[in-house]
């Protein structure tokens, strides 16, 4: 059944689509100019999204007066996550308009905004100068990218979708998805000259700043191609014929069999592919930063490497969706993850810090003491952190895994050698870090920067892709998937609540809370452990919802 307003066609919604692309389909030219405008603009958008992450572990200094690193960085996460939070109310919001008004005139809009809030960034003074406004400013401006995100990647799948034959959807809009991963290699690329130009110490006090006031001149770029761009055929025939939508929000919940594939797409499709995506990306940028206290220079030059040989696996899935279907691919990628997540993390801890994992096997830390459980946000809401704890957080901050044994009091055991306590650890984090690391140094532990011989870097970027080859199984051919599962007249809307919806809560929030599970647990894997939870729920839903088959245009019964 196909719900159309008063002028519209007894045509069934798979029928107009194929009209409206027969009777408008767009030239070679035509489509690589689609392709080419809809995946720079998507480039620069995800740039401007990802530059923060990219550089958490300097904002975090920037805009955050707290002393405790752990907290610091769980501050910037929890930031970057905002914007996260408020992709939901940006889909609802601009998919409303794009199904209303267009989809071209929506994501010049979209982007637009994402280039103004990014470029807000780099005005904004430092905690040191402003104090509690600096942080309050960052997270106005990730609402406003948070917004704008929501209308984006909507508007760019739609659009190219819409512009497609139905043999080679997959194909063209792989080239979306391969640009948000684009997106995360600009950011890398734009950080990395910066540090060659700017010396360290310019670049840590107000160089940072450079990248994100770049947002001006892309934005002006992404404006002038997306300005040549004329309306999807697709809309414009449904304008024509009288068949947009009056309301797609409650239309999307009330159409036939909608809430259905809200779901499935939301769980089976958007869940699986967030959370592996930054996981892959964001997760591995962090724990070799992090815990395996990698050289900077050394981690963006492999990220870039592997994120940039991995956007051909983007299109290459793309490209065989369009033969076998898109489910197979999703179904294949979710598996594989499942199986291969912490092999592959355990592979790169043990070619990256080689040393620091083998003093740990050879010295382990056992801690002792009442309450020994540590909470990372005791600093941020003046909470009484427990000596016990105080000591976790250091040695988390450290990148080092104990294991905890009752006691009375507070002891600190490093390869069978007590090691004394400090007088001054408890009131002093930076004294008690110190102390620590001193002591497990003696040990055999490392905690210099590293940079590993070049074949172990190898093998950490082969670790990589493999990660960017299962994200990739998972969301090469999302963006076709998307389109066919909704009827045109509410697809913008219906695809971007539950995409957002995933990629804001369940993915968008990947960071904070991994950092959550491995402060609280002191193993860092443990937080691989919530991405593999999202995973498994997802792919029960995907092979219980998805069509299988050959891919093909949208019918009310394409969800089984």
């Amino acid at each position: 059944m196909t719900i159309a307003s008063s002028g519209a066609s007894s045509a069934s919604p798979a029928q107009s689509e194929a009209s409206a692309l027969a009777d408008r389909e767009p030239t070679t030219k035509e489509i690589r100019l689609v392709v080419g405008a809809s995946s720079a603009g998507t480039i620069f958008e995800w740039y401007d999204f990802f530059i923060y992450g990219t550089l958490a572990y300097i904002l975090k200094d920037a805009f955050y007066d707290v002393d405790d690193p752990t907290l610091g960085l769980l501050l910037v996460w929890s930031t970057f996550a905002v914007g996260f939070a408020f992709r939901p109310i940006g889909a609802i919001l601009f998919g409303f308009l794009g199904d209303k008004l267009g989809r071209k005139y929506t994501f010049l809009v979209t982007v637009t905004l994402m280039g103004i809030a990014t470029a807000g960034v780099g005005f904004i003074p430092t905690v040191d100068q402003i104090g509690v406004a600096a942080p309050i400013i960052v997270i106005l401006l990730r609402v406003l990218q948070g917004l704008a995100l929501g209308g984006e990647y909507g508007g760019a799948a739609i659009y190219v979708a819409e512009h497609a034959p139905p043999d080679k959807r997959g194909y063209y809009t792989s080239f979306i998805q391969a640009s948000v991963v684009g997106g995360f290699v600009l950011s890398i690329i734009v950080v990395l000259l910066c540090r060659i130009i700017i010396p360290e110490e310019a670049f840590n006090e107000w160089g940072w700043r450079v990248p994100f006031l770049l947002s001006i001149f892309l934005l002006a770029i992404s404006l002038w191609m997306r300005f040549k761009l004329s309306e999807s055929p697709v809309f414009k025939a449904m304008k024509e014929a009288g068949e947009t939508s009056g309301n797609p929000f409650i239309e999307s919940f009330t159409y036939p069999g909608n809430k259905k594939r809200i779901f499935v797409a939301l769980f089976g499709v958007a869940g699986i592919l967030t959370t592996i995506w930054y996981t892959a990306f964001f997760s591995s940028l962090s724990f070799l930063k992090g815990y395996m206290r990698l050289d900077e220079l050394t981690v963006e030059i492999t990220l870039l490497i592997a994120a940039g040989l991995s956007m051909v696996f983007y299109i290459w899935v793309g490209k065989w969706s369009d033969r076998i279907g898109r489910k197979k691919p999703i179904i294949i990628g979710a598996l594989a993850t499942l199986a291969l997540i912490f092999p592959i993390f355990w592979f790169m801890g043990s070619l990256a810090n080689p040393g620091l994992a083998q003093a740990a096997e050879d010295n382990p830390v056992v801690v002792s003491g009442q309450q020994c459980i540590t909470d990372p946000f005791a600093e941020l809401f003046d909470r009484e952190q427990t000596d016990c704890g105080k000591v976790l957080g250091s040695l988390t901050a450290s990148g080092v895994s104990y294991t905890i044994e009752p006691g009375d009091t507070l002891g600190v055991i490093v390869g069978g050698t007590p090691v004394p306590i400090g007088s001054d650890w408890m009131e002093n984090p930076a004294a008690r870090t110190a102390g620590l690391q001193s002591a497990m140094s003696q040990a055999g532990f490392d905690f210099s920067r590293q940079v590993p011989p070049l074949i172990n870097i190898v093998g950490i970027i082969t670790a990589l892709m493999l990660l960017g080859g299962l994200s990739a199984l998972t969301y090469g051919s999302v963006a076709a998937l998307l389109s066919e599962m909704f009827p045109p007249r509410i697809r913008y809307s219906s695809m971007s609540i539950p995409y957002h919806i995933g990629a804001g809560y369940l993915g968008g929030f990947l960071p904070l809370i991994s950092g959550i599970i491995v402060a609280s647990t002191g193993n860092i894997y443990s937080g691989l452990w919530y991405t593999w939870g999202v995973v498994a729920i997802g792919v029960v839903v995907a092979w219980w919802g998805l069509a299988s088959g050959p891919p093909k245009d949208f019918e009310d019964d394409f969800v089984t």
